[in-house]
């Protein structure tokens, strides 16, 4: 095995333990790992990204935000450049949801590319499972809000990924949002 599959397979293992006990919010309850493997897949796959740090930054991008992860954690178990890229797609969850979201369009065009890279997969993936299936306890409204926001959000991050902003682009299109 090489290293970079091995790097891969322990950063799956670590994420699916912080994540074990949570779940998304779509009626089917799916278990939470699937959106992190999704988003690196989406990165791999239809982004053709190799950079294996971005790849494990993807695998790891809600683990501070979500669970019981520090930054210095993951710096030392994965080094500081994964580190960095979590930090920059991470959410301060001091701010209220409001500040947040807002913190994400003012920030957006100021990220690494890499940190930019696992932002598009992330959105993109969300965007998709949006469209899938409302999450419980959301109006048709309140996916049409997200977006909205999530066009925001993207704006800031143009130029970074061709293949990903086109799909981007049209999962807006037809929604009939103008990126």
């Amino acid at each position: 095995m090489n290293s970079d599959t091995a790097l891969l397979l322990e950063t799956v293992h670590f994420a699916a333990d912080k994540h074990r006990s949570q779940r998304r919010k779509d009626p089917e309850a799916t278990p939470y790992i699937n959106h992190p493997i999704g988003v690196a897949r989406v990165l791999t796959h239809e982004g053709g990204v190799t950079d294996i740090e971005v790849l494990q930054a993807a695998l790891l991008h809600d683990t501070v935000e979500d669970t019981d992860t520090s930054l210095a954690e993951l710096e030392a178990k994965f080094g500081p450049i994964v580190a960095r890229i979590v930090e920059e797609v991470t959410d301060d969850k001091s701010l209220s949801k409001e500040e947040r979201k807002q913190q994400q369009v003012e920030h957006a065009a100021h990220c690494s590319r890499q940190a930019k890279l696992v932002k598009l997969a992330d959105k993109l993936y969300n965007l998709r499972d949006l469209n899938r299936c409302t999450p419980n306890g959301w109006t048709a409204e309140r996916v049409q809000e997200y977006f909205v926001w999530a066009r925001e959000v993207l704006r800031g991050l143009k130029g970074t990924n061709s293949a990903l902003e086109e799909k981007l682009e049209e999962l807006f299109r037809q929604r009939g949002i103008q990126l």
